[in-house]
């Protein structure tokens, strides 16, 4: 089986003889499926480090307030924005850096933090990533704390309210060893595929009449027979067993 070609030599696919080839090599697509999916969970288990995160809150709307109105609410909502920008901003994250005597500079930890305000809240969240839980949770802490006592010393505003400090349930947020053993073997199947129609497409060998009829378009008139050689050794072959059942005959 194999590509056809018409008289424009364009290429047509016969979904059904692709089909077919693909069932033929479902064992070695198997294969490189399994190997691949191995491979992903050797990688994630064994070469991967394990990164953890944790997380801090902050409350933009502080407590000191007793009667919130519409415009109190509005305001501290559009000032989330601004804190998500100072928190990761250098002066906090250099803050935390001395607090702390962490050896990594700004923008190493700053690519370590993430700040969000989760939709129709005034919260923020501090989530930092490191290969260490609980260091993950000091810096979350610690950035919460600098993050709140900053905004109400440099921006005149009430200091957010920490509302939880960071935590670790000991569990790696990465990698995630499940879904990179399913993705390893979902590609390691897909490259088998691939290959396979590959090889199918640019299979352009003629193995019987059919197959010219397919691939050139034409109408076979005719076949040759055997060369004369294969032919007498046939026939030689043919004598030989009908005379072997000859003499068993006799016998008997």
């Amino acid at each position: 089986m194999g590509n056809q070609f018409d008289s424009d030599n364009e290429i047509e696919i016969d979904l059904k003889d692709l089909l077919l080839e693909l069932l033929a090599y479902w064992k070695l697509i198997a294969l490189a499926a399994v190997l691949a999916a191995v491979i992903g969970f050797a990688v994630s288990e064994f070469m991967m480090v394990p990164v953890y995160e944790s997380t801090s809150e902050l409350y933009v709307l502080t407590k000191s307030t007793a009667f919130t109105s519409l415009s109190d609410i509005q305001t501290s909502t559009s000032l989330t924005n601004d804190y998500i920008v100072v928190i990761k901003g250098r002066p906090v994250l250099e803050q935390v850096i001395d607090n702390l005597g962490l050896e990594e500079d700004y923008k190493t930890l700053r690519d370590k933090v993430s700040v969000n305000n989760p939709s129709n809240s005034r919260l923020l969240d501090i989530t930092v990533s490191d290969v260490d839980p609980a260091r993950a949770k000091r810096i979350a802490d610690e950035i919460a704390d600098v993050g709140s006592a900053f905004i109400s010393q440099k921006l005149v505003q009430d200091p957010p309210e920490v509302v939880q400090y960071g935590y670790s349930d000991g569990a790696p947020v990465s990698p995630n060893i499940q879904k990179n053993t399913i993705l390893g073997g979902l590609a390691g199947a897909m490259l088998a595929i691939a290959i396979v129609v590959i090889a199918y497409l640019f299979n352009d060998s003629i193995m019987g009449p059919e197959d010219i009829e397919k691939k050139l378009g034409m109408n076979v008139l005719g076949t040759l027979p055997l060369e004369e050689s294969e032919d007498d050794g046939d026939r030689r072959n043919s004598k030989n067993r009908k005379r072997r059942a000859s003499s068993g005959t006799k016998s008997a």
